[in-house]
């Protein structure tokens, strides 16, 4: 044949492919010799260079570490990702950790046999666990799938992490303790006259104001101060009755014993009248010493505080009965108004103390305690109003004043408690999770019991002494779902036959 009629032979697709092979093959067989007589204990070398030239599933080279195996890099946050040198993560961008690896045997590192290698059930894909295949595949978007292992499938949802990666995630714990639960209760009010402590002063006669002893608002007076002088005519003729009263009953002494009873009633009469008209024992004793009528009556604080209310102009002003004249107040206490939600009123009674703060006094703090809850629910802003007692010895705090009120009450006592991080609220059920000791995890489901600002009441699922995990549960809990939900598809795949004879799930 001639060199016209070769070419023309090989230009075809078919021969020219044929050829391309056949040159292959001779490279590789030239190869392989060459790698026989330069080292003939290299066979791992030349295994290696095969799967590489022939494209089969690549095996990790030996004899690079110290302990015969090649250093691999993972991602913490996406374990499918495992590079041969340290770099990044091609999905989140953080720095690649080294991936823990099994130590070889003594055997395997003296050249003996290597350990056994871990049985592989099938693959399933990273992103969606119930896409498996049981051959490695990759997904849409280049994802190598992720083996799935006898003994992460004999274990159950535990989840085993490395500390490094541990580290990198920021897995913070916390341990499970016993004790009494208490919420607090934060709201404002504003301090007021304690209303028990208010008396107003006026007549129960008629008359006229001569002489006015208190002349301005916020003067303090103490019980039984003199406050005015008043003129009555009425009063002035119920002081003449008692003194005649009192004369006729003297004139009665050598009386029959029926004239003396009558006489002494007379008296008697004549001083609850008096007493009526709040003119004090002293003065009906000094009456009767002195056998004089007073032009004039005096009359003195009931009580003592702070005149908060002062009618004008009353000397010389005719008061009837009824007439607010003053008005006193009490200041050695106050009440604060303040206003808690309806959910935290079932926490809250009378005589729950409550700490009250005032920006007029940093860093100092009173003591409260409730005194009157009003029974009925505020239909716009969904709160009761309460009245807290507070003590005012030196008189120091006054009405008006806005002030910061907190309430710690005990909830539930020798509660088994965890802290409200360590939840994780799924709609259906509350999970947390368990952390095992030796980078081992595991999640677990809890009855939630009452809640306080930054603890939770357990009912059911863990005990105390054993740790929970406050941070990074999230991961560690959706790297737990996806061996749980690893877990129902091989035991429905029990259910339905074999492993090997289910086709592969891919989409």
């Amino acid at each position: 044949m001639s060199l016209q009629g070769d070419r023309q032979d090989l230009s075809r697709p078919g021969r020219f492919r044929r050829a391309a092979v056949s040159l292959g093959w001779v490279a590789l067989g030239a190869l392989l010799t060459w790698g026989l007589l330069a080292n003939p204990l290299g066979l791992s070398k030349l295994d290696t260079l095969r799967h590489r030239l022939l494209g089969d599933h690549p095996v990790q080279d030996t004899g690079a570490g110290a302990e015969g195996t090649t250093q691999l890099w993972t991602c913490g946050m996406h374990p499918q990702i495992i590079e041969k040198e340290p770099g990044q993560c091609p999905i989140c961008g953080m720095d690649l950790v080294p991936l823990r690896q099994e130590a070889s045997s003594p055997a395997a590192s003296a050249g003996g046999t290597p350990k056994a290698t871990r049985e592989i059930l099938f693959y399933r894909n990273p992103m969606d666990p119930t896409i498996t295949s049981p051959v490695p595949a990759k997904d849409d978007m280049g994802m190598d799938y992720v083996p799935v292992y006898a003994e992460e499938v004999a274990a159950g949802p535990t989840v085993t992490i490395d500390p490094a990666v541990v580290q990198n995630m920021n897995v913070v714990t916390e341990g499970v303790k016993r004790g009494d639960l208490s919420r607090e209760i934060r709201t404002v009010g504003y301090l007021e006259y304690d209303q028990q402590k208010m008396v107003t002063v006026t007549t129960k006669y008629p008359g006229w104001i001569e002489k006015v002893y208190v002349n301005y608002v916020g003067e303090p007076v103490a019980k039984g101060d003199a406050l005015f002088e008043i003129y009555s005519p009425e009063l002035l003729q119920t002081e003449q009755d008692l003194l005649s009263a009192i004369e006729f009953a003297r004139r009665m002494e050598n009386g029959t014993e029926e004239a003396r009873d009558r006489a002494q009633k007379l008296v008697e009469a004549s001083r609850q009248r008096l007493d009526y008209w709040d003119v004090t024992p002293e003065q009906i004793r000094r009456l009767e010493e002195t056998g004089k009528v007073f032009r004039t009556l005096t009359v003195v604080a009931p009580a003592g505080g702070v005149v908060m209310k002062r009618m004008p102009g009353l000397e010389g002003m005719a008061s009837r009965p009824g007439m607010e004249l003053f008005h006193i107040a009490d200041l050695s206490s106050l009440w604060l108004s303040v206003e808690a939600f309806e959910d935290q009123i079932a926490w809250l009674r009378v005589g729950s103390e409550a700490q009250v703060s005032l920006s007029y006094f940093p860093g100092e703090t009173f003591v409260g305690r409730v005194r009157y809850i009003e029974p009925q629910v505020n239909e716009k802003t969904r709160t009761v109003p309460l009245k807290l007692e507070v003590p005012n010895p030196r008189g120091r705090l006054r009405a008006g004043m806005y002030a910061t009120v907190e309430f710690d009450p005990v909830m539930v006592r020798d509660a088994v408690l965890v802290p409200r991080l360590a939840v994780l609220r799924t709609g259906q059920r509350n999970l947390v999770i368990v952390a095992l000791g030796g980078g081992r995890f595991a999640p677990r489901q809890v009855e939630l019991g009452p809640e306080g600002e930054r603890q939770i009441a357990i009912r059911s699922g863990l005990n105390p002494g054993e740790r929970v995990v406050t941070s990074a549960q999230f991961l560690i809990d959706s790297e737990s779902n996806l061996q749980e939900a690893v877990q129902k598809l091989l035991a429905s795949r029990e259910g339905a036959g074999s492993t090997e004879a289910q086709p592969a799930q891919q989409h």
